[in-house]
């Protein structure tokens, strides 16, 4: 599975974004299935709401919440990053921790924001 990052989805639902496109063929070309989690959907409605466009499709996506196995994940994986000393905002450590937990991969642009936890598989 493939869970696909909000910087993607931005770039997939902008008509004009040819990034987006290759991305969309690329998740295509892959053969596996493909979700978005619930904090995605969020970020990425919050933003669409704010400058009041509607985006076509988003809610047909499948999507996966966050539950509590992946409340525990995250919180273990935020502690860990700060101990390193490293900054990583609680909404992807929240989305890495739902990525795996259900052993998928993460497809995003901002691949620095997820490489700091060691498990994690990059969709590439």
């Amino acid at each position: 599975m493939i869970i696909i990052d909000t910087d993607v989805l931005i770039e997939i639902f902008d008509k004009k974004s040819e990034k987006g496109e290759d991305a969309l063929i690329k998740l295509e070309k892959s053969g596996e299935d493909v979700a978005i989690t619930s904090l995605n959907l969020h970020e990425i409605l919050y933003g669409h709401h704010k400058v009041g466009k509607k985006i076509k499709g988003i809610l047909q996506i499948n999507t996966i919440e966050f539950n509590k196995k992946d409340a525990e994940l995250s919180a273990i994986l935020e502690i860990e990053a700060e101990k390193k000393g490293r900054m990583i905002t609680r909404i992807d450590t929240m989305i890495a921790a739902i990525v795996l937990n259900r052993k998928a991969k993460i497809y995003t642009f901002n691949k620095k924001h997820f490489q700091s936890f060691r498990q994690i598989r990059l969709f590439d």
